[in-house]
């Protein structure tokens, strides 16, 4: 097992030192999704939600927090974002212990060239995109659940290609 980088000699946390990396691409995938009451998704579908275009602005702040990661997980460095794509999928019907609920499933790719890789921008995307549903739909579903958020597929630096198993 790997030791963990953000910690000295000493065991005080630090921010890695990755000035002797070379740029490379750098590439992940994250997922997650919010389940809800059917009638609540119903309400994001048909767009009649009282806040507007839920998915639209969950979209857009999915974007902003891959951009500002930096500023809210302390030991992230800054980096310059090539690409973010944030994108979600509808689950009309998932049984559970409780009754029939149904979800929406957010994937966000974020891309790089750079010298450290881009799996915390695309995890806080996904969870700042979940959460701006949540806000959107708190009036109308308190009993939303936010789960499986999860890396997919990490690609460059040094570990180099990495799946998630299926």
């Amino acid at each position: 097992m790997s030791t963990l980088t953000h910690f000295n000699r000493a065991g005080d946390a630090r921010m890695v030192d990755v000035g002797a990396k070379p740029d490379t691409e750098r590439l992940a995938v994250a997922e997650g999704r919010i389940r809800m009451q059917p009638p609540t998704l119903c309400q994001i579908q048909q767009g009649g939600h009282a806040k507007g275009d839920v998915l639209g602005i969950a979209r857009i702040a999915g974007i902003m927090g891959a951009k500002r990661t930096a500023d809210l997980v302390p030991l992230c460095h800054p980096l310059a974002l090539t690409k973010v794509d944030c994108h979600f999928e509808i689950s009309d019907e998932i049984e559970t212990e409780t009754g029939s609920e149904a979800a929406v499933i957010c994937r966000v790719t974020v891309a790089t060239q750079g010298r450290t890789g881009v799996e915390m921008e695309a995890l806080c995307a996904v969870q700042i995109a979940l959460l701006t549903i949540y806000d959107m739909c708190k009036a109308v579903d308190r009993s939303m659940t936010i789960d499986n958020v999860r890396l997919l597929e990490k690609c460059g630096g040094r570990s180099g290609h990495w799946v998630r198993d299926a």
